[in-house]
C-alpha cells in the first residue's frame, strides 16, 4: 500500500469519508507531496501537537513541523494554538480539502486541474458518500423574514439568532461555484465561525468580517436566489453555505444525483393561497431550487415532500400568495456536532474504526 492508500483509507473513517476513486487519488496526489501524505497518514481529525506527530512518524521533531505547516497553508490539514501549542488535525474530505483549496478564488491551470477532479468526484463517490446515512450532516435554514412572525419557531430555526453565538466570523469564496462555475451568483458568501473561521483567516483563505457582514451576505444571498445551509446540529454554528443547485456539492446531490439524504430540509415547507396566486410564475422559474413548485391553470401549486422549506419563493412572491407551514412531522436536529457525528459514523458503520483511529 502506497502513502495515498493509506492516507485515503485514515480520511475514509471520517464520519463524510473518502471513497474509493481514481479522481481522488489524483485529487490526494495534487494536495499531498509523497512526504506530507505519509506524515498526514498518521495524523487523526483532532489536533496533535508536532511532537506527537514526529513521534508517529519517525521524524524529526524540526522536519516534522515544517512539513504540518506547509500542509496547513495550503488548507489541506487544519491548524490551532492552544496554550500556546499549535496542533494539527486532518480535514475531512467536505468540509475540508475539497474547498478550502480552492475558497481564495484563484484561477491556475493547478486549480482547474484540481476542480475538474473534485466535480469527477463528486458524481463518481463522492456525492452517494454525502447521501450515504440517515442523519444529514446539512441541513436548509430558511430565509427568517418568511417565519420570524411564527410563534413555533426554535432558535436553531433563526438564523439571526444563531449569528449571536460565535465570536469569531469570516467569509470565503464558495468553492462550488469557483469549481463549476455553471452559473453568475456571488461566490464570496460562504461563511465560517470560529476556530474554523480563525484558521482560515490565519492561512490567508478567508476574510475575517463582523456580525453585522455576516448578516448583510445572508441577505445579498437571498437575494440571489442561494439557500441557506448549516452544519445540521443544534449547539453551534460552524459554517453556513449559500447555494445554488446549479453548482454547489449539497444540493446537486439531490438536484443531478436525486439523493434527497444529503442534507436535511427546513421544519417548513412552503404553501400557496391559489385565491392570491397571479400566476407569474417568479416561484417556479427563478427561485425554487429544487423543482418543487409547478404552474396548473396559471395557479402555483407546492410538491411539500419535494420542498426543502427554503422560502425563496415565499420572499420573492409580490402577491404575497405564498406562506410557510410548518410540516407535521418536523425532525429536530441532533443536539452537537459531536452527536451528529457519531449518529453518521454508526448508521455507515464506521464508529469502531474512528474510535480506534483516535486511540492509536
Amino acid at each position: 500500500m502506497d502513502v495515498y492508500d493509506g492516507l485515503r483509507e485514515v480520511l475514509h473513517k471520517n464520519p463524510i469519508g473518502a471513497p474509493k476513486s481514481a479522481a481522488l487519488d489524483e485529487i490526494l496526489k495534487l494536495l499531498f507531496t509523497p512526504q506530507e501524505a505519509a506524515v498526514a497518514q498518521k495524523m487523526t481529525f483532532a489536533p496533535m501537537s508536532p511532537q506527537q506527530i514526529a513521534d508517529a512518524v519517525g521524524l524529526p521533531l524540526d522536519e516534522t513541523a515544517i512539513i504540518c505547516e506547509a500542509m496547513a497553508k495550503k488548507g489541506v490539514v487544519f491548524s490551532r494554538e492552544k496554550k500556546g501549542v499549535i496542533g494539527y488535525a486532518l480535514l475531512p474530505t467536505v468540509p475540508g480539502l475539497f474547498e478550502f483549496p480552492l475558497m481564495r478564488g484563484v484561477t491556475s491551470p493547478f486549480h482547474e486541474k484540481l476542480a475538474a477532479l473534485w466535480n469527477q468526484y463528486h458524481d463518481e463517490a463522492l456525492g452517494h458518500e454525502l447521501g450515504g446515512g440517515k442523519t444529514p450532516v446539512m441541513r436548509v435554514i430558511p430565509v427568517e423574514r418568511t417565519i420570524q412572525t411564527r410563534n413555533e419557531v426554535v432558535p436553531y430555526e433563526i438564523v439571526s439568532r444563531m449569528l449571536d453565538s460565535p465570536e469569531y466570523f469570516a467569509v470565503a469564496q464558495c468553492a462550488c461555484r469557483v469549481s463549476v462555475g455553471a452559473c453568475d451568483r456571488p461566490r464570496d458568501t460562504c461563511l465560517m465561525f470560529d476556530g474554523t473561521a480563525r484558521f482560515l483567516v490565519d492561512r490567508g483563505i478567508a476574510r475575517k468580517i463582523h456580525r453585522d457582514d455576516a448578516q448583510a451576505t445572508l441577505l445579498r444571498a437571498e437575494e440571489a436566489g442561494l439557500v441557506h445551509m448549516c452544519n445540521n446540529s443544534r449547539d453551534r454554528l460552524t459554517v453556513i453555505c449559500n447555494c445554488c443547485s446549479c453548482c454547489c456539492t449539497m444540493l446537486t446531490v439531490l438536484t443531478r444525483l436525486h439523493n434527497p439524504n444529503a442534507f436535511a430540509g427546513s421544519r417548513w415547507h412552503a404553501s400557496v393561497d391559489s385565491n392570491a396566486c397571479t400566476g407569474c410564475a417568479v416561484c417556479e422559474d427563478e427561485r425554487c431550487p429544487v423543482g418543487a413548485i409547478t404552474l396548473t391553470d396559471e395557479i402555483a401549486y407546492v410538491d411539500e415532500d419535494r420542498c426543502i422549506g427554503c422560502g425563496l419563493c415565499v420572499s420573492a412572491c409580490s402577491g404575497d400568495a405564498i406562506m410557510m407551514i410548518h410540516r407535521s412531522d418536523p425532525l429536530a436536529p441532533p443536539s452537537t456536532v459531536q452527536e451528529m457525528g457519531m449518529n453518521v459514523l454508526m448508521e455507515k458503520g464506521r464508529l469502531k474504526d474512528y474510535l480506534a483511529l483516535h486511540k492509536r
